[in-house]
């Protein structure tokens, strides 16, 4: 079972974050050229908030507000779900799934070391399940492996 550690190693340790007090356009900019869903919100460093696409839609277009005027602080995700590198990526599946989110950051401690996504997991899932297979289909046809 591969862990969040090991899965960042393979996917890479790259942050895209900004501060609380920059705008919800300056926020989406960022994620369309980056092609995240999903941003960190730090304040001094430190973990404050998470901005994604869904935060976007439903608090600035359906409301009418504007992009450019509205504050990341004011529509960000406060409550932050996490994970850790030493969990494993069933148990991020887990959390994701019952908390209806597609983005995780990765604490070491208190500093934020990485993010998954919902993609990352399945993807690693589907290659770990593609190795299964492999290993049943040479065992079942006597294959010396």
């Amino acid at each position: 079972m591969i862990t969040v550690g090991e899965l960042l190693d393979n996917k890479g340790h790259g942050i895209w974050s900004l501060a609380p007090d920059d705008s919800v356009f300056d926020a989406i900019k960022l994620m369309d050229e980056k092609g995240v869903g999903a941003l960190a919100v730090l304040k001094e460093g430190a973990l404050v908030g998470m901005i994604s696409e869904r935060d976007y839609a439903r608090q600035v277009i359906l409301k009418g507000r504007s992009s450019k005027e509205t504050k990341v602080k004011e529509i960000m995700s406060s409550q932050v779900y996490y994970t850790f590198p030493s969990q494993t990526v069933d148990d991020c599946m887990v959390v994701m799934s019952e908390r209806r989110i597609r983005h995780l950051p990765v604490l070491k401690g208190d500093e934020l070391v990485g993010m998954i996504s919902i993609g990352d997991l399945i993807k690693d899932i589907i290659a770990e399940q593609k190795i299964i297979i492999d290993q049943l289909e040479h065992y079942i046809a006597g294959d010396e492996y």
